[in-house]
């Protein structure tokens, strides 16, 4: 505040008309300053602890220290013994106390040698995820009520972005906080799904989109599919699936994308112009067809099992013949 006041000085005309300036210092404020979400941090055991067996919070305050119930239904598995609680972080809002604990757990280690199941999944639009395990079973998650939602706050936002006021500004804010929980929810969804699914001691592997740019021949004819292909959360979908599986003894390899929707899972033939994205179809010499989706999955799939045979990494690379 004090910087804010000097680099904004009073300005005025003297008698002569030369401009003047008077430094600003907190009287001229002429309300006092007010924090309106105050938060502290509490360092555990010194200043908060849980005792009564769980059921009461003790906060170290700066008149005395403070005793308190909580709402926390699913809290108590946090309080066994087998999870360390770290610097908590009390908040305010809406007239509502909250208490942000960050938790950290000792869990069992993936080994390779193990593995029970893997599971190749391919992540887009039209599908948010195809899995593809070593069964040889698919499983489709659409993205068609996952697109109209996003549309519906992308027509909003275009509404309130039009009006520029003040209250439309305070609205796009909220909006936006409540997609995000919207998307992070779609995210923790599908994670769980496959985490429950398959168990422990499972091996997931994703495209490393990390490098990947979508090009206009990857994406969506459409430019609003092009820009939701750009904006959906496919990392935070990454982050929930390895922290909930390492919770379950189980792991995630990222592997190349490199011609993983472009190869015959059958013959091994990589082709680009195989791949119909109007019908979604993948059409091969060979004589094999299938959903082009589901030939990601197929592929990914199978680079996890060459990474459990021992190649550390596992890729792709097309053949030039001399017809070529």
């Amino acid at each position: 505040v004090k910087q804010q006041l000097f680099q904004n000085p009073y300005r005025y005309k003297d008698e002569n008309g030369n401009w003047q300036r008077i430094a600003k210092t907190l009287e001229w404020l002429w309300k006092p300053v007010f924090f309106s979400r105050p938060q502290v941090d509490l360092v555990r055991n010194r200043d908060y602890s849980f005792v009564g067996s769980g059921q009461v919070l003790s906060i170290n305050t700066l008149g005395k220290r403070t005793k308190c119930t909580f709402e926390g239904k699913h809290f108590a598995e946090y309080l066994d013994g087998s999870h360390d609680l770290g610097t908590a972080k009390l908040v305010e809002l809406k007239g509502l106390w909250y208490l942000h604990i960050p938790v950290t757990k000792i869990v069992e280690d993936f080994q390779k040698e193990t593995v029970r199941h893997v599971v190749g999944i391919d992540r887009g639009l039209r599908f948010l995820t195809v899995s593809y395990d070593e069964q040889g079973k698919t499983e489709f998650v659409s993205g068609r009520k996952v697109a109209t939602q996003r549309h519906k706050f992308q027509e909003v936002r275009k509404q309130l972005q039009s009006k520029g006021t003040k209250s439309a500004k305070r609205k796009l804010k909220a909006i936006s906080g409540r997609e995000n929980r919207w998307m992070s929810d779609v995210n923790h969804q599908i994670s769980k799904t496959l985490i429950e699914k398959y168990g422990k001691d499972t091996l997931f592997v994703l495209e490393d989109l990390t490098s990947v740019s979508f090009e206009e021949s990857n994406l969506s004819r459409t430019a609003k599919q092009n820009n939701d292909l750009r904006s959906w959360a496919f990392y935070q979908l990454e982050q929930f699936l390895t922290y909930k599986a390492h919770e379950n003894r189980s792991e995630v390899l990222k592997v190349s994308a490199r011609y993983t929707s472009q190869r015959c899972p059958k013959c091994g033939t990589i082709h680009k112009e195989n791949r119909d994205h109007y019908r979604h179809l993948y059409s091969c010499q060979c004589g094999y067809k299938s959903n082009d989706d589901r030939i990601g999955a197929m592929n990914i799939q199978l680079l996890g099992t060459m990474w459990i045979s021992g190649d550390n990494n596992p890729r792709y690379e097309r053949i030039k013949t001399t017809s070529e």
